[in-house]
C-alpha cells in the first residue's frame, strides 16, 4: 500500500493568518461531502465546507468534528485494502485523544487501549486517535509496529532468541535504558517507545494486566504445551498513519482480532520470525529430508490447529481463515449493494494456507486506494495489516 502525499512540513508562523494552506482542500472537501452524503440527517453540506475553507485559510489545517473523526476512522477501516476482517467496520470504537501530544500521556493511553480492547478475552475493535500533524507542529509517533511486540536478541553466534522481526526495536529499547528480564526468553514483551519532535523518546513498560496472552497447546500432541509457546491476544497496529480528509494522524493505534493463520502460519512459522516448522517437524517424527514429503504443510496445519484450539480453550476471540474468507465476501456484497467500491489487495486478503479452498482466492479485486485510509511508514522520518 503506497502512502499518499503528505502535508508539507514547512513551519508556519502562528501569527500569519493568511499563511498558505498545507491541507489538500480537494481531499478535505471530498471527505466532508462523503460524511454528509452517508448521513443525510446532517443537512446541507455548504455550511461545513465554508467552515473548513476558512479554518484552512487561517491555520493551514482544520479540526474534524467528533462525528467526522468517528466516521473517518471507521471508513478508513472500510477502505483498508489489506484487511480481510472489514465486515464489522461500523463497530469500531473510536477514542478521541487528539489533545494528547506528550509521549508519556500517549503511552499511558495506549495501555488503556489494550485493556479496553482485550475486554477479558472478548476482543473488540478499538482505535485511539492522538494529536494530528499540524503546520510546524508534528504529532507524536509510536515506534512499535504493534503495541505488543516480543523482543529479539541477537546472540554472539548469529542466532536469535525471540522474534527476529523486532531486533531493531529491541536494540533501540536497550539503548534507551530498557532492562530485559534477568533470564531472557523468547516472549519478553518490549516496552512502548513513543517519540515527539523536540522531546526525548519515552519508554513505558507494559503492565502485565494490559498484556493478555494465550499459552499454545495442541489437542492431541501434549508435548507441544511444554514448549512454552504463547502469543498475545490483541493485535494493535501502532505505526500506521491514519489519514482523514487531508489530515494525518501519525499515532492512531487500532485493532481488530486475530485470524489464526496470522499467528500459526506467519508469526510462529515464518523463517524471519520464530521459524518453528523445522523443529516441530522433527518432534512430530516427520521426514524432513525433502520438501516433497510435504512435511512443512503437515506441520503448518497442526500448528494452526494448536493456535485455534488454545484461543478457544482460553475463551479469547479469534477467527479462522475459512470463516473470515466467507465474512469478507459477505462484506464485499454489502459494499457493492450500497454502491461503493471495496478495494482489496489479493496478496493480503488471500490466507497464507489452504488458499485455493477459500472463496476469496477465486476472484479479482478493485486495487484502487481510497481515503480515508491507513498508510504505512512515517511522513516525517521519525520512527505495517489489520486484523
Amino acid at each position: 500500500m503506497a502512502p499518499v502525499p503528505s502535508c508539507p512540513a514547512e513551519a508556519m508562523s502562528p501569527h500569519a493568518p493568511s499563511a498558505a494552506p498545507s491541507v489538500d482542500l480537494a481531499e478535505a472537501e471530498d471527505f466532508v461531502r462523503l460524511h454528509h452524503g452517508e448521513h443525510p440527517e446532517l443537512g446541507p453540506v455548504e455550511h461545513r465546507l465554508a467552515e473548513v475553507h476558512a479554518e484552512v485559510a487561517a491555520t493551514g489545517t482544520y479540526r474534524h468534528t467528533a462525528d467526522e473523526l468517528v466516521f473517518g476512522a471507521r471508513v478508513a477501516w472500510r477502505n483498508s485494502a489489506r484487511c480481510i476482517g472489514r465486515l464489522y467496520w461500523r463497530s469500531l470504537r473510536v477514542r478521541d485523544l487528539r489533545d494528547l501530544r506528550d509521549p508519556k500521556e500517549v503511552a499511558d493511553e495506549c495501555v488503556e487501549h489494550l485493556k479496553l480492547a482485550g475486554n477479558g478475552g472478548k476482543v473488540r475493535p478499538v482505535i485511539s486517535v492522538f494529536a494530528p500533524d499540524e503546520p510546524g507542529r508534528p504529532g507524536p509517533r509510536i515506534r512499535n509496529e504493534q503495541l505488543i511486540r516480543y523482543a529479539g536478541y541477537l546472540g554472539s553466534d548469529g542466532g536469535v532468541l525471540g522474534d527476529r522481526r523486532n531486533l531493531g526495536l529491541t536494540e533501540e529499547a536497550l539503548e534507551l535504558g530498557w532492562r530485559p528480564p534477568a533470564r531472557r526468553g523468547p516472549f519478553d514483551v518490549l516496552p512502548l517507545v513513543v517519540a515527539r519532535e523536540g522531546a526525548d523518546p519515552c519508554l513505558v513498560e507494559l503492565p502485565g494486566e494490559a498484556v493478555l496472552e494465550v499459552p499454545i497447546e495442541h489437542p492431541e500432541l501434549p508435548w507441544l504445551a511444554r514448549l512454552g509457546l504463547r502469543w498475545h491476544a490483541v493485535p494493535v497496529i501502532s505505526d500506521m498513519r491514519l489519514r482523514i480528509g487531508g489530515v494525518d494522524y501519525p499515532a492512531a493505534p487500532f485493532n481488530g482480532w486475530y485470524m489464526g493463520t496470522e499467528i500459526g502460519a506467519r508469526n510462529l512459522a515464518d523463517a524471519d520470525r520464530y521459524d518453528l516448522l523445522p523443529y516441530l517437524g522433527r518432534r512430530m517424527g516427520l521426514d524432513t529430508s525433502s520438501v516433497r514429503t510435504l512435511w512443512k504443510d503437515r506441520v503448518l496445519v497442526e500448528l494452526n490447529r494448536a493456535v485455534l484450539h488454545s484461543f478457544a480453550r482460553a475463551g479469547v476471540t479469534i477467527t479462522d481463515h475459512h470463516t473470515e474468507s466467507d465474512r469478507f465476501l459477505a462484506h464485499l456484497e454489502k459494499e457493492e449493494a450500497a454502491g461503493r467500491s471495496c478495494p482489496a489487495d489479493w496478496t493480503w486478503i488471500v490466507p497464507p494456507m489452504s488458499s485455493g479452498i477459500t472463496g476469496v482466492f477465486h476472484r479479482y479485486y478493485d486495487r484502487r486506494e481510497l481515503v480515508p485510509n491507513f498508510f504505512p511508514g512515517d511522513t516525517r522520518g521519525v520512527c505495517p495489516v489489520i486484523h
